[in-house]
C-alpha cells in the first residue's frame, strides 16, 4: 500500500512537472500521479530528472499510476492502493482552444467530476484545482474572482468546459468540500529561460511573425482591438503562486486569478514582439470574419489557429484584487511582458521542433 499523502493529475505536463518539484522540494512526498498510459515513459523520465534535481528525496518519491481521468475511479486497477491521500492537486485538461466539444466535456467537465468524486471518497483534507481567467468567456467588463456565473457567452469549448468544471467544483465546495481554486491567464514559457512545452496561444502571433520577412511583416487588427487586453503570464510565476497559496490554510475555501494587473493591449502586445525581434511590422484593420476566410488559404507551414482571433477583440478584462493581497510580502507578482518576451522568442529560435499539440 502507498504511503503517498498527495495525489496529482495533469503530470508530466508543464505546469504538473513544475509545480510537482516544488512539493517534493519543500518535504511534502511520496506523491502519487496519475498518468495515461501513452505518457507512462515520458512521466518516468521527467520524475527521474525531477528527483535528481533535489536533495535528500530518493527514487520512491513519485509514485506514478497508470490511469485516465474520463473513467469512473479514473481508471485505476487497485483504488485502495491510494487510500492514504490526503490532499489532491487536479491540473489535468484539454489546454487546446480549438478543442472539439465531446473531448473538451470528457476530459475538462467528467473528467473533473470524476477527480472529485475521488477526492470526496477520500475525505481529503485538500483540493486544489487548476482552473483558467478564461470561465470569464466573452464577459463584458471587469471580471473578478468573484464572478462566475455571469450568463457569459464563449470563445470556444475549451472555455465553456473549463467554466463547468469550475462550476461543479465550486459547487462540491459550497457542500464542505475544502478546495482552493487557481486560475491562471494566458501561460507561456518560463520568464528567465523561456522554456515551454508547447507553442499555442500567444505563440500563434509570435510564430506568425517570426515566419514572415523581418524587413516587412503583416499584422491584423479588428474594430475593438485597440481596447482589448491579451493577459499574459509566464509558467514562473503561476507555479510559485500556487506553491506559496495551496501551503496556507485561511486559503481555503478561495479562488485567486493569477493575472497580469497591468496587462498590454492587443495592439502593444504585438508591437512588443515585433520589437523584441527586430521586425518591421505593419498592422492592417480587418474584420473577423474575413480574417478567418484568409487564414484557410495561408500555407500549412504558416502556424495559425483560427481560435486566436477570438482573443484580439476579447472584451473581458481581469482583475485579482484578492490575489494581490494573499501575495503581498511574497514577493511573488507577475513580470510585465515586456521584461521577459526577448526570451520567449529566443527559446522559440533555438527549439522549432516543439509542437502546438496538447496532451490528450
Amino acid at each position: 500500500m502507498s504511503d503517498a499523502g498527495v495525489f496529482f493529475t495533469g503530470f508530466p505536463g508543464f505546469l504538473g512537472s513544475a509545480l510537482l518539484e516544488r512539493v517534493l522540494a519543500r518535504g511534502d512526498g511520496p506523491v502519487a500521479c496519475l498518468v495515461q498510459p501513452q505518457y507512462l515513459e515520458t512521466a518516468k523520465q521527467r520524475a527521474e530528472e525531477i528527483i535528481d534535481e533535489i536533495d535528500d528525496v530518493d527514487d520512491t518519491a513519485v509514485r506514478l499510476y497508470e490511469g485516465d481521468i474520463t473513467e469512473p475511479d479514473l481508471g485505476l486497477d487497485d483504488e485502495r492502493s491510494l487510500e492514504s491521500v490526503r490532499e489532491v492537486c487536479h491540473l489535468a485538461a484539454v489546454y487546446d482552444l480549438g478543442v472539439d466539444r465531446d473531448l473538451a466535456t470528457a476530459v475538462n467537465v467528467r473528467g473533473t467530476e470524476h477527480v472529485l468524486d475521488f477526492a470526496d471518497d477520500r475525505d481529503v483534507d485538500r483540493f486544489h484545482y487548476v482552473s483558467t481567467c478564461y470561465v470569464s468567456g466573452r464577459f463584458d467588463g471587469v471580471f473578478t474572482e468573484d464572478h462566475l456565473r455571469e450568463g457569459q457567452t464563449f470563445n470556444n469549448h475549451y472555455e465553456e468546459t473549463k467554466y463547468l468544471a469550475e462550476v461543479a467544483v465550486q459547487d462540491r465546495m459550497e457542500a464542505g468540500l475544502p478546495a482552493t481554486i487557481y486560475r491562471p491567464a494566458v501561460v507561456v514559457g518560463d520568464s528567465r529561460t523561456g522554456e515551454t512545452d508547447k507553442y499555442d496561444g500567444v505563440y500563434y502571433l509570435l510564430r506568425l511573425l517570426l515566419a514572415q520577412p523581418q524587413w516587412f511583416s503583416v499584422a491584423v487588427a479588428f474594430p475593438g482591438s485597440s481596447d482589448a487586453e491579451l493577459n499574459v503570464v509566464p509558467r514562473d510565476y503561476v507555479v510559485e503562486a500556487i506553491a506559496h497559496l495551496s501551503t496556507r490554510g485561511d486559503t481555503v475555501g478561495g479562488v485567486y486569478q493569477l493575472c497580469d494587473p497591468a496587462p498590454l493591449p492587443v495592439p502593444r502586445l504585438i508591437d512588443g514582439i515585433a520589437e523584441a525581434a527586430g521586425y518591421r511590422t505593419v498592422t492592417l484593420p480587418t474584420t473577423k470574419p474575413l480574417a478567418r476566410s484568409v487564414s484557410s488559404w495561408l500555407p500549412s507551414f504558416l502556424p495559425l489557429e483560427p481560435a486566436t482571433f477570438d482573443y484580439l477583440d476579447h472584451p473581458t478584462r481581469y482583475a485579482n484584487p484578492k490575489t494581490r493581497r494573499a501575495l503581498e510580502g511574497s514577493g511573488i507578482e507577475a513580470p510585465p511582458f515586456e521584461s521577459y518576451v526577448d526570451r520567449l522568442l529566443t527559446y522559440v529560435l533555438e527549439h522549432p521542433a516543439v509542437g502546438d499539440q496538447p496532451m490528450v
